[in-house]
């Protein structure tokens, strides 16, 4: 069964040109459905289609966008993906509808899911204003919010998908907006507003092949902030050309589900694709993107006396594999010393040999009283009392000195390095209240 497309309303659901389009599935807002009743439905419609795909607008109450992602960590599937799209909602319908089409085609779920957000680029979505004092979601400048305040004012908005917003006279036969570069069709959703720019002025001017109506989204009102509007939307209504242009994009593969995606991001684990990978066209390795890699083509810093150059990785000498974190760019450092860590690079204090790191913090002290021990992972430092990675003197090993309890007492300090164990006029040292045995 091909994907299934979800829409949070019943009137973004807009109705199919054809017999084989596949209808939208709703997911009712939380007031209008139980959350049991929801997740019975959600199930059965997982289980009939494999994989849904969720779109919602930015005008969306945030309760049900809530609820979106209530359903997906009950029922724990990642195999539904919910995508916000930034359309007004009378653009989400249209996009909705170019993927309920698109369902068809034989596309996977991954890469169906991911080129929504190439497909909003290809719809030109505004609206005939009367006022714009409650608009955000577009600039709007201090004279149009004047001009909001003279009666008869109107105001053409192109929100996608480049914004732009023109003061339009009472009797004006002017488009204003640019017309999309090929062939669409243009949808009117008609508020309380009373005008024929869009029908007169606005389809003539952009070549639309036709231009039909439907109702009105609840959430465009919320969108636009005005109820006195007229709302539009030009898109591409040709399935084959959807599928051309979705065929057409190179493929990746999603480092941490494994589904073929558009673009660098995964619409159903939202994990961003490497930088190396999304240039190269994928990879096939399993690994989480990294996200901190280096951008392709960059020379690597020069190496300063505090940041030594990498050594070889020993792994990729033997003929191996290279580890995840060569891959990603990364370099994790493990003291010398430290049990099972096979394979890290890792060095002794100061970082002297070649491709050592220098671990030491900030406040460590090179060359004092009694000389850098091997045996100190963490470098040379000034002597604090119960603290033996701090002192330059051999630890036994599994020994703590712990001061004022006899059985955990360390060895003697080194030469040079006063006991401060029990000085009250010494500042910093510790001061014993009461010995608990």
């Amino acid at each position: 069964m091909p994907t299934a497309i979800a829409v949070t309303s019943p009137d973004l659901a807009l109705p199919a040109t054809d017999r084989q389009t596949p209808a939208a599935v709703v997911l009712q807002a939380p007031r209008r459905q139980p959350l049991d009743d929801a997740l019975t439905e959600l199930a059965a419609v997982l289980e009939h289609h494999g994989h849904l795909i969720a779109l919602y607008s930015s005008a969306c109450p945030p309760e049900h966008v809530r609820r979106l992602h209530t359903l997906r960590a009950v029922l724990e599937s990642d195999r539904v993906a919910i995508v916000p799209v930034s359309l007004p909602p009378l653009g989400v319908a249209l996009l909705a509808r170019q993927l309920r089409q698109l369902s068809l085609c034989g596309f996977s779920p991954g890469v169906l899911a991911s080129s929504a957000r190439l497909l909003s680029h290809y719809i030109h979505a505004g609206a005939l204003l009367g006022s714009v004092s409650g608009l955000d979601r577009v600039e709007v400048d201090l004279r149009s919010h004047m001009k909001s305040w003279l009666p008869g004012a109107h105001f053409a908005v192109l929100a996608n998908p480049e914004p732009q917003l023109l003061h339009l006279d009472r009797h004006s036969t002017q488009a204003g907006l640019p017309a999309p570069g090929f062939a669409t069709q243009l949808a009117v959703a008609r508020g309380q507003l009373t005008a024929e720019w869009v029908t007169a002025s606005l389809a003539p001017a952009w070549q639309v092949q036709a231009a039909y109506e439907e109702r009105l989204p609840a959430e465009s009102a919320r969108w636009w902030g005005t109820q006195k509007l007229i709302e539009f939307a030009a898109a591409i209504p040709d399935p084959s050309v959807l599928r051309q242009l979705v065929a057409s994009v190179r493929r990746a593969e999603c480092g941490w589900c494994g589904l073929e995606v558009l673009g660098d991001r995964c619409a159903f684990c939202a994990a961003p694709l490497a930088r190396e990978q999304s240039a190269r066209g994928g990879s096939s390795g399993r690994h989480p993107a990294a996200i901190a890699a280096p951008e392709p083509g960059t020379a690597p810093a020069p190496a300063t006396p505090s940041q030594p150059a990498p050594a070889q990785d020993p792994a990729a000498e033997s003929g191996q594999p290279p580890a995840p974190w060569t891959e990603r760019g990364l370099s994790p450092v493990a003291p010398s010393g430290v049990p099972g860590a096979t394979g890290v690079r890792g060095g002794a204090p100061g970082g002297t040999g070649p491709g050592q790191l220098d671990v030491r913090g900030p406040g460590a002290v090179t060359g004092g009283p009694g000389g850098p021990v091997p045996d100190n992972p963490y470098g040379s430092g000034r002597p604090v009392p119960g603290n033996p990675y701090a002192c330059d003197g051999p630890a036994a090993p599994g020994r703590w000195d712990l001061p004022g309890h006899p059985d955990f007492a360390g060895p003697p300090d080194p030469p040079g390095h006063p006991d401060l164990s029990g000085r009250h006029d010494v500042s910093g040292a510790p001061r014993t209240v009461a010995r608990v045995r």
